[in-house]
């Protein structure tokens, strides 16, 4: 079969890799018939993520037809059309138990990560009960995709996680695709303003259209000056860093409120200040967080009712032996507009 695979920092190639196998009971092999880029896996292979080995085929994303299931599998069978989660979990250990999937004791991030992922024509699933999600009838398959991470990343990572509520004011800081899926899913809360900021006049201008009240260019203006303006000196009650380098951590630190929040949701690959002389009196809260997928569900039930249409920040196509292209293009978002690209994956 043809897969991605990473090898080492600045190095990927599309190759020839064995169909896989069944490992163990509760593995599925799922044809991928729809995947995607994240930027986690750009930061693989910029080389911020060393627990990601040369060789790996990469992608964490992806919806396909199960092909074949281990004994132990109860919830499938072949043919099932699935959702594959981004985080595997087993359901039983003692962080599955407190729903913190992503540190599941024999899963959570293991898909293109430290076990062969998405980016291929077939896929091991481990756990694959608690795992894959039977997709609905009726709901765009490409839009399903975007339900693999980045939406449950954006809720939970970003809304969740920063406690929006009601007539609250949000900043998001970065308008690439996980900020925009913050942007989409803040708004199940009602916050009276959401600030979107970013280096970028095209995504500003998309984050307008799906629900910004506001857009600063922080090449052009003063973001902090400018958020200060719109609160009245006070800063932002919630402040979401979905960027994922030091700077943008920083700004965040300038631009929440007292007694505000600032939710994480960047992949970090070097160490980033903390400014306690200006933030220890501020009762600020500080939250990380790896997407669990436990809200998978719950979006599920939005998309399938209309509330949710992941399928907005779709902007190019691509099939599986166009994947370097497809690299190429996402890579480069500024210069070809891009936002979530998807791959069809025909599996012979």
């Amino acid at each position: 079969m043809k897969a991605l695979v990473y090898r080492g920092p600045g190095l990927k190639a599309l190759e020839d890799r064995p169909k896989p196998i069944l490992q163990a009971p509760g593995d599925a092999i799922v044809k991928i018939t729809k995947t995607t880029i994240c930027g986690t896996d750009l930061h693989i292979l910029k080389g911020d993520v060393p627990t990601c080995a040369p060789g790996r085929i990469l992608g964490h994303e992806g919806v396909g037809i199960v092909d074949s299931v281990g004994a132990g599998v109860t919830g499938l069978k072949p043919g099932d059309h699935v959702l594959i989660s981004c985080i595997s979990s087993c359901g039983k250990c003692d962080y599955c138990r407190r729903g913190m999937y992503s540190h599941c004791r024999s899963g959570g991030w293991v898909l293109g990560h430290t076990i062969d992922g998405t980016q291929a024509e077939y896929v091991r699933i481990p756990h694959a009960d608690t795992s894959l999600y039977r997709m609905p009838a009726d709901v765009d398959e490409e839009a399903l995709v975007l339900l693999s991470d980045i939406l449950p990343t954006g809720f939970e990572c970003g809304v969740l996680n920063g406690k929006i509520q009601p007539g609250m004011t949000v900043a998001i800081v970065g308008a690439g695709p996980i900020g925009m899926a913050t942007l989409l899913t803040a708004q199940f809360f009602s916050p009276s303003r959401i600030i979107m900021i970013d280096l970028d006049d095209n995504r500003l201008e998309v984050a307008r259209r799906f629900g910004a009240s506001d857009t600063i260019n922080s090449v052009r203006e003063n973001a902090v000056e400018k958020v200060m303006a719109l609160t009245d000196g006070i800063g932002a009650d919630t402040v979401v860093e979905a960027v994922g380098i030091p700077a943008t951590f920083e700004l965040c630190q300038d631009l929440v409120a007292p007694g505000g929040t600032i939710a994480n949701v960047g992949v970090h690959g070097h160490k980033a200040d903390l400014h306690l002389e200006k933030l220890w009196s501020h009762n600020i809260t500080i939250t990380t967080r790896l997407v669990d997928t436990v809200t998978t569900p719950t979006l599920l039930k939005a998309v399938v009712s209309r509330k949710l249409d992941p399928s907005v920040l779709i902007t190019h196509r691509f099939t599986l032996d166009r994947i370097i292209d497809a690299y190429d293009t996402f890579g480069r978002a500024a210069e070809t507009k891009a936002m979530k690209v998807i791959i069809s994956a025909s599996a012979t």
